[in-house]
C-alpha cells in the first residue's frame, strides 16, 4: 500500500521543516585528492539553494564562451591602449593645493606623535 499523504496541519508543517534542515545538495569532485578546485558560479548557485535546477551542460559551455570572450576582448583593449604607457613611470608629486587633497598648515602635525616641521 503506498502512502498516503498526511492530511494534519502539524504533520506538514514538521515534514516541511524535517526537508529544510537536511541539505539534499552535494558535490562529488572529479579528483578527490584536489581540495583547491574551482566551482563554476552556476554549481555554487545551486548548491547553496538559489537556484531551483542544476545548471545544463550547454548553459556551462555558452558561459564559458562568455568567459573567454570577455578575456580575449579584455587583452585587445589592454594591447590597443597600452602602447604609449609606461608602466615604471610614477605619477609626479604635486606641491601646493591641488583638487582632492587636504589642505596643510604649519600649526597641525603631519606626523602623529611629532611636532610640525620648522619652515
Amino acid at each position: 500500500m503506498a502512502n498516503k499523504p498526511t492530511r494534519d496541519v502539524i504533520g506538514i508543517i514538521f515534514k516541511n521543516f524535517m526537508k529544510s534542515r537536511k541539505p539534499s545538495r552535494w558535490l562529488e569532485p572529479a579528483d578527490k585528492e584536489a581540495f583547491d578546485q574551482e566551482l563554476t558560479a552556476e554549481w555554487e548557485a545551486w548548491l547553496r539553494g538559489r537556484r531551483e535546477e542544476p545548471p545544463t551542460r550547454e548553459e556551462l559551455v555558452k558561459n564559458l564562451q562568455i568567459m573567454d570572450m570577455k578575456k580575449r576582448n579584455a587583452a585587445e583593449l589592454e594591447a590597443t591602449y597600452a602602447k604609449g604607457k609606461d608602466d615604471k613611470a610614477l605619477p609626479k608629486q604635486v606641491d601646493g593645493p591641488t583638487i582632492g587633497t587636504f589642505p596643510k598648515y604649519k600649526e597641525y602635525e603631519f606626523i602623529p606623535g611629532k611636532e610640525p616641521p620648522e619652515k
